[in-house]
């Protein structure tokens, strides 16, 4: 072994064992404390020299508010609950038409029936039997003066409980008797 090299060695090994056993002595010897300078006491030893853990911080959501400036509330309703109607809807066949649509023109009495008279689309005439469908519900009845539709869905969806509307006809000339 190199005995140049034991002496470094050594000082290290010394260097590391003295800050533990300075505790040890001065808690031995409490007059050894009192003669030491000021400035050796004050230094606190290096394991209280860490800071305390910081307090949880509590998450709190955030509020959020709308500010329209000038603008339109995105949120309220743009049509106040009315109905909505696609007046570019092509009505091609009687299936296709709404009772809400159908406006009556008159009602002729055949030898077996009753008919109604309505104006289909661009004001066509064209007639309509008990028992037609319709795009929302049926011709339920038709009298001498009011034709009974059943309405059996509202935008496409099937309603709980169909309604009857009546639609009365009144003729501009007076009736012949």
């Amino acid at each position: 072994m190199n005995t140049k090299k034991i002496p470094p060695l050594l000082a290290l090994a010394l260097g590391a064992l003295l800050p533990l056993c300075a505790p040890a002595q001065q808690t031995a010897d409490p007059k050894a404390q009192e003669t030491k300078p000021p400035a050796q006491a004050a230094t606190p030893p290096a394991q209280t020299t860490t800071p305390p853990p910081a307090p949880e911080k509590k998450a709190v959501p955030p509020v959020f508010s709308y500010d329209p400036a000038g603008r339109r509330d995105p949120f309220k309703d743009l049509f106040g609950g009315q109905e909505v109607r696609e007046n570019k809807r092509v009505v091609t066949r009687l299936s296709d038409m709404e009772i809400d649509e159908i406006s009556i023109m008159g009602i002729v009495k055949t030898t077996e029936r009753f008919e109604a008279i309505i104006a289909f689309a661009d004001g066509f005439p064209m007639t309509l039997l008990v028992g037609q469908k319709l795009a929302d519900g049926y011709v339920l009845s038709i009298e001498a003066d009011k034709v009974v539709f059943r309405k059996t869905s509202e935008r496409g969806l099937p309603l709980a409980k169909p309604r009857d509307i009546v639609k009365e006809f009144t003729s501009e000339e007076p009736a012949h008797e």
